[in-house]
């Protein structure tokens, strides 16, 4: 059974992504934010981390990079509810993540991307 981690500081966020994807068969580690999400790299091993780019203590490009750091052969999926004010420009590249600006409505997306991350 693939292995996720969740790192995200909006328990809605979490319990919707779980939720989906313990329904497909995914076992999901969840965890409230950043500092949770080291320690639970650190204790188990992970397929694939979706990890919120725009968490307290922890932003964009850098909670890619440390989360990579960490785990360099794990597929990271950035993940962010954070609304761009300009829908004209296209949000912003986070290099070898994926970028969802709005996960909540299109969750339907992510078994069928996790699948395709696996190990």
């Amino acid at each position: 059974m693939p292995r996720v981690l969740v790192v995200d500081d909006d328990p809605t966020v979490c319990m919707a992504v779980e939720v989906c994807l313990r329904r497909q068969g995914f076992e999901v580690t969840v965890a409230d934010g950043g500092e949770a999400g080291m320690s639970a790299l650190d204790s188990s091993a992970f397929d694939v981390m979706l990890v919120d780019v725009f968490m307290p203590h922890m932003r964009g490009f850098e909670s890619i990079r440390v989360f990579h750091e960490r785990a360099p052969t794990i597929p990271l999926l950035a993940i962010s509810g954070y609304a761009f004010a300009n829908y004209e420009t296209s949000s912003p590249d986070f290099q070898h993540a994926a970028c969802a600006s709005r996960l909540l409505p299109t969750l339907s997306w992510l078994p069928s991307t996790l699948v395709s991350l696996g190990p």
